[in-house]
């Protein structure tokens, strides 16, 4: 296993990231069996364990807490807040008065008295970014995070928190964790950048693009959509469907590739997300032990210019084939009230 710097924090971590996502209900229901993975992946090597508060409402968090038990000191560990963790008001969000909350119950669920990273999962466009920037500061005065990031951020976001940070002599984002794969390399264009320049640390979602760079969706073949991400969107990955045609067509030009190089598919698409110089980290998703052993099974693998330069030619730099934020995008598009003009505006005199 490799370890690289988590940005400026000066918190080492390995170069994939375990992602906690699967480890419920809608992936893998067996408690015990998540344990078990979880432990199998930091005895190889794994020290980064990435997780959310709202992944089953809680139960990934309570999963990773009685894993991590006699082992928390050996883990840099992450978790998220920021989507809605229950009905009514006041039960999601950015602002001070639900982190204050949210991050009393992750510690609580995760069984540890503070957090390394403690990210803001989206965007909140209802609170002002000063005060988000704020109660994450007094937590970290507080010693219940050691530092904080943002996860998915448009790049104009990523500029005016730091702005704001130095205004107002405030903690700052210290990571970005976004989207990035073969198949989404939009972030290349703004948002990897920017990060480099910040001295963010950057751990990356979905480097197997939503599951495509699995190998187990195929041009010409029906899909599976009973287990795994695709039962939460499972249109998002129909053969049939016109905008998946041209991501098929690049699978299938990768797995050619992955053959000449002598790996797997996946082990393909996460070397080429921590080939970028701003890239720290890459987050697998494992819902079994066999996909956890292929994915760490190329862990030292390297690609080489020859092999990134057959990348670029099937799917050019900073090109998305299809849009990573589909399943959440900004309010800036859904709200209508913030891309429409209320009718009768006055007439000019």
């Amino acid at each position: 296993m490799r370890y690289r710097t988590l940005g400026r924090t000066g918190m080492d971590v390995s170069v994939h990231c375990l992602g906690t996502m699967m480890f419920q209900a809608v992936g893998n229901p067996d408690h015990d069996d998540c344990v078990r993975i979880i432990r199998a992946a930091l005895d190889r090597g794994i020290n980064f364990v990435d997780t959310a508060d709202m992944y089953g409402q809680g139960e990934t968090e309570e999963i990773v807490g009685r894993a991590l038990q006699g082992r928390r000191d050996d883990v840099v560990l992450a978790s998220k807040v920021r989507f809605s963790m229950g009905e009514g008001p006041n039960r999601g969000g950015a602002s001070r008065r639900w982190i204050i909350r949210a991050v009393e119950d992750s510690l609580r669920r995760l069984r540890t008295d503070w957090l390394d990273l403690y990210q803001i999962h989206r965007p909140d466009d209802s609170t002002d970014i000063e005060e988000t920037l704020s109660v994450l500061s007094d937590l970290v005065q507080q010693g219940k995070i050691r530092a904080f990031g943002c996860s998915s951020y448009p790049v104009e976001e990523i500029v005016e928190s730091h702005t704001v940070s130095e205004r107002r002599a405030l903690g700052r984002f210290r990571t970005e964790q976004p989207p990035y794969s073969i198949l989404a390399r939009g972030i290349e264009s703004a948002v990897l950048p920017v990060c480099h320049r910040y001295g963010m640390g950057v751990l990356v979602w979905s480097p197997l693009g939503f599951g495509f760079l699995t190998g187990k969706y195929r041009k010409d073949r029906a899909a599976d959509v009973s287990v795994g991400r695709a039962t939460i969107r499972p249109e998002l990955f129909d053969p049939m469907t016109p905008g998946n045609v041209a991501k098929l067509d690049a699978v299938e030009q990768l797995v050619v590739l992955a053959d000449d190089i002598g790996c797997t598919l996946p082990q393909l698409a996460i070397a080429f997300t921590v080939a970028h110089p701003a890239v720290t980290s890459a987050i697998i998703g494992p819902r079994t032990m066999e996909q956890l052993t292929d994915l760490l099974a190329g862990a030292t693998l390297t690609l080489d210019d020859a092999a990134l330069d057959r990348i670029d030619e099937i799917v050019a730099p900073g090109t998305n084939l299809f849009d990573p934020y589909v399943s959440s995008p900004p309010s800036s598009l859904t709200d209508l009230a913030r891309r429409r003009r209320p009718t009768g505006d006055r007439a000019a005199a």
